[in-house]
């Protein structure tokens, strides 16, 4: 009767020490998520200006972690600091700072600067126009020059093109170029850089700013005067501090980073992130 009772005794620690086994090999243990081979996903949404930035790193950081899904979406800054503010995005994409109301309304939410960027002033590129002061590009968009001529440009009509009250990058230009004043009411508003360089690239007179990965052959770039020189909106001039309508992009997230979106940052901030900023146009950190 002993003997029966040890002999049970040892199948039931040979079947639990089997059990052990089987959960070790099919990666049943506590294990960071992802380790296991399941699929972690993160919410990526804001600036347009960001966003080509984000969607290159997004696919290049998944093609070599096959567990990761980054899913990037614009729609303008100001949807990115809500969106991460209310907890439906895991990072906001911003190409301005944020706005001491929304630092009193999400108080946790933490910035993280991965690149600089210039507003380029867009005209289309049969306009005869070759530079532009500060005080002529603020004058354009409060609607007191109407016709180019006024700004040594040919004989034609000012359309305006600008960004809708979400976005980041016309908040900027309003701090920096309008000082705060109002735009004129016949702005043609965009919810995107591209629907802005579109819209000029296909309009003659037409006028618009968009962030410095969004210049190309369709539409022509006009150099700013400062301190009495014109200044090209290249990344070399931010850089040098030389063009005047610069600013930080910056991503957003409610408490330090954790998880993927740290790891996602991280690779942004990272030789391979900041290199796809050079290469999307725009200005990588020191």
């Amino acid at each position: 009767m002993v003997e029966k009772a040890r002999k049970i005794g040892f199948l039931a620690i040979g079947i639990a020490g089997l059990l052990i086994l089987s959960l070790l090999a099919c990666g049943c243990t506590q294990q960071p998520a992802g380790e296991r081979g399941e699929i972690v996903s993160i919410q990526v949404t804001g600036s347009t200006t960001v966003l080509p930035i984000a969607q290159v790193a997004a696919e290049a950081y998944m093609d070599t972690h096959p567990t990761a899904d980054i899913k990037v979406s614009g729609g303008g800054s100001s949807v990115g600091v809500q969106a991460i503010g209310e907890g439906s995005a895991d990072i906001g994409m911003a190409s301005r700072d944020l706005k001491s109301t929304e630092m009193e309304k999400y108080p946790d939410l933490v910035s993280t600067v991965i690149a600089s960027d210039g507003i380029a002033i867009i005209v289309h590129p049969e306009n005869t126009v070759e530079t532009l002061t500060m005080e002529q590009i603020k004058a354009i968009y409060l609607g007191t020059y109407t016709n180019w001529k006024e700004a040594g440009g040919p004989d034609a009509e000012i359309v305006l093109i600008g960004r809708d009250s979400a976005s980041g990058t016309r908040e900027f230009f309003s701090e920096k170029v309008m000082e705060k004043e109002d735009f004129a009411p016949t702005q043609l508003e965009k919810n995107s850089n591209g629907g802005v360089k579109q819209t000029v690239a296909q309009t003659p007179g037409a006028i618009g700013y968009v962030g410095l990965g969004y210049i190309d052959e369709t539409v022509k770039a006009i150099p700013v005067i400062a301190e009495e020189a014109a200044v090209e909106p290249t990344v070399g001039n931010v850089i040098s501090g030389d063009y005047p309508i610069a600013r930080s992009l910056i991503m957003i997230t409610n408490g330090q980073p954790q998880g993927l979106a740290k790891d996602y940052l991280d690779f942004i901030l990272g030789t391979d992130g900041q290199k796809i900023i050079g290469e999307e146009g725009f200005v990588p950190l020191p």
